[in-house]
């Protein structure tokens, strides 16, 4: 297992290379031929990775039907270990984050957990459901506040690991996300959603802010009038609303978002993995820069590619008509 504690300190030290060797246990017999399982992060989260022509492409399926996929401390260590696991496999070169939960992508934090000390006067809890309505639940647990600050530090350390990752992130969302589960799909670099989906940051109702990166990644992908309005009032909107606003990239039928996230992935599974990375950390960081200073990196990145065998590749299998095959060299 791995301890979580180096993740956070690579990314303090903005270091992303990572040199741990990672056990993956090997194929089982009489699985699907179209998907191997890479390994099991934990009960409520489990990594594949998809064959033949999809090898390369990694799926996250996210599996707490109980709690409808909310961010308590177990499945929270899942989805790091798993992050970490996708970060040290050099045959990644696509990452799709799924719910195998209907009509949930994420809950969010466990309320459970995360703010019993605040409410433990009252000796209940009130969570946002699904059916947007209110259900109160007899406090189970307390949590101080060091406790609380040291689980929204580790959502929010998560979400930066998967948000630095070097290959494409997806999130793959029908139904609600809301609060750390919104924040984990704006850590991701696309988002497709089907047309049930409602998102938001609601913590504002209770008296907090969204403290995983949400008040951060939020304005900056659909501007800060946009965010305030919907940090302060808490509002969950739906897919086609996020859509106009620029929050998601696509909006499809209810049931088709991982038919659309797939065929995105299949799309950029086929082209040359160095150019793919490179053209990440190019937008990614460049975003941080003023342009004259984001266009030295965009020379950095090239050059980076210019010594593949990949782009020599490319360039031969355009003169001779065919489909390259590129090997991330």
């Amino acid at each position: 297992m791995v301890v979580f504690s180096s993740i956070g300190k690579r990314f303090c030290s903005r270091s992303f290379s990572y040199t741990k060797s990672y056990l993956l246990p090997s194929p089982l017999q009489f699985q699907s031929i179209r998907t191997l399982l890479l390994q099991s992060a934990s009960e409520s989260v489990k990594i594949q990775r998809l064959s033949d022509a999809d090898s390369g492409i990694i799926q996250i399926n996210m599996d707490r039907p109980e709690a409808k996929n909310a961010l308590g401390k177990d499945f929270l260590k899942g989805l790091q270990n798993s992050f970490e696991a996708v970060s040290v496999d050099s045959a990644a070169k696509v990452l799709m984050i799924c719910s195998s939960v209907s009509k949930v992508f994420c809950a969010g934090a466990d309320l459970k957990v995360k703010f019993t000390h605040a409410f433990s006067q009252n000796n209940f809890m009130i969570i946002n459901t699904l059916e947007s309505h209110l259900i109160c639940y007899k406090e189970r647990r307390t949590m101080n506040v060091p406790e609380v600050r040291a689980f929204v530090n580790s959502l929010r350390s998560t979400f930066s690991f998967l948000e630095a990752l070097q290959i494409p992130t997806i999130a793959v969302i029908e139904g609600a996300a809301l609060g750390g589960g919104l924040e984990m799909a704006l850590s991701c670099d696309l988002r497709i959603c089907g047309e049930d989906a409602k998102l938001g940051l609601p913590e504002t109702g209770l008296a907090v802010i969204p403290a995983a990166g949400g008040s951060q990644r939020l304005p900056r992908l659909i501007g800060s009038s946009r965010a305030k309005e919907l940090i302060f009032t808490g509002r969950k909107i739906s897919a086609k609303e996020a859509l106009s606003f620029g929050l998601i990239n696509y909006c499809v039928p209810a049931g088709n978002a991982y038919s659309k996230a797939l065929e995105i992935a299949r799309d950029i599974n086929q082209k040359g993995p160095v150019a793919i990375r490179m053209a990440k950390r190019a937008i990614n960081h460049g975003l941080e820069m003023e342009m004259g200073s984001g266009l030295v990196l965009e020379e950095e990145c090239y050059e980076e590619i210019l010594v593949t065998d990949d782009r020599l590749e490319g360039l031969n299998a355009f003169v001779e008509k065919r489909k390259p095959l590129y090997k991330g060299e």
